[in-house]
């Protein structure tokens, strides 16, 4: 095994003399494509989805259908 070892240490002092610069590189370009992951999982909570599936059945009041008070989302809110 000391082969494997002298070569790795040749290799890691090679390295040494170069510099930072591939490393770098490959560190900025991963922290970007992590922020952008990041930032496209947090900013698709804030999209509103307007299909129009009917999921929420409104009524003609504007409030929710079982409202028995006649109070509808408006007049809550104001």
């Amino acid at each position: 095994m000391p082969d494997t070892a002298d070569t790795a240490a040749a290799l890691l002092a090679a390295t040494a003399q170069q510099g930072p610069g591939d490393t770098l590189r490959i560190v900025l370009l991963v922290s970007m494509v992590g922020g952008a992951l990041l930032a496209w999982f947090l900013l698709r909570g804030y999209r509103t989805d307007d299909t129009g599936d009917g999921s929420t059945t409104r009524g003609t009041d504007g409030g929710t259908e079982g409202n028995t008070e006649g109070n509808t989302d408006r007049d809550a809110s104001a």
